[in-house]
């Protein structure tokens, strides 16, 4: 008796969840893009603007994926890649179209060494993804990408704040330039603000700091994202010196007991 040959199995379609979370990092690759073109019709405000929609959305699309349990490694691979642009090439070409052309072929040589500092930083990041944490754990290994792409843009925000005469010289954009990328290769510890536990007693006061800056971000967006960018500089030396004590409190503790033996 003739059988039909049986019909392979059909692949099941991905769900709506899983795809989330990789359309949020689709968007924040746009935005990166579309600040590098803002950047080539001498639109530098809106080149800031989407800078910081590209970091909103970096800091969702993790968050949003582990929610609705969408993480994957494809989706691991698609946000690096994602991260590179938005935070390593694209802030890199808005300050090179904006004053770093004028310095010729030393400009381009600074940009360059920016995005590859941010390239390094990366995957030395994806490298450490599944080792064990070690203690003190609420760091860092040098400034991640997101607050690295807002640092080595605060010359744009302080000039459109204070005006056009100082921040805008190819010297003090090359020192940001330089300086931002070592902090991003360094193994300097930097509080990684995601794992800290806020005491119930101050809830509320965070709530409240953080919609006076949502506010403030409203009226005086250069002010206010300068402000942030000083304030997060501040934080380094306090990372530092914490992540030292807790250290040493973790290396002078006594090991832990071995269990008996089993009967």
């Amino acid at each position: 008796m003739f059988r039909r040959p049986k019909r392979p199995p059909r692949i099941r379609g991905l769900s709506i969840n899983k795809l989330i979370p990789n359309i949020l990092t689709l968007l924040a690759l746009c935005a990166g893009l579309t600040s590098i073109r803002f950047a080539v019709h001498d639109m530098w405000k809106e080149a800031v603007v989407a800078t910081v929609l590209v970091a909103i959305l970096d800091g969702l699309d993790g968050r949003v994926a582990r929610l609705l349990q969408g993480t994957s490694k494809f989706g691991a691979e698609l946000d690096s890649l994602s991260d590179f642009i938005s935070f390593g090439v694209a802030p890199a070409m808005v300050l090179y179209f904006w004053t770093m052309k004028s310095a010729g072929g030393l400009g381009w040589a600074l940009v360059l060494m920016f995005s590859v500092c941010c390239a390094l930083r990366l995957a030395r990041f994806n490298t450490m993804i599944g080792e064990p944490d070690l203690p003190p754990y609420d760091f860092f290994t040098g400034i991640p990408a997101p607050a690295g792409a807002g640092l080595v843009l605060m010359p744009l925000v302080l000039t459109n704040q204070f005006g056009p005469g100082f921040f805008d010289r190819p010297p003090v954009v090359a020192v940001f330039l330089v300086g931002v990328g070592l902090l991003m290769v360094s193994k300097i510890p930097t509080y990684s603000f995601k794992k800290i536990r806020v005491p119930h007693r101050w809830v509320l006061p965070i709530l409240l700091i953080i919609g006076l800056a949502a506010a403030f971000l409203v009226t005086e967006p250069w002010l206010t994202l300068g402000l942030l960018g000083c304030a997060y500089l501040m934080t380094i030396p306090v990372a530092l010196r914490s992540f030292r004590r807790l250290k040493a409190q973790t290396e002078s503790a006594p090991p832990a007991p071995e269990p008996p033996p089993a009967a």
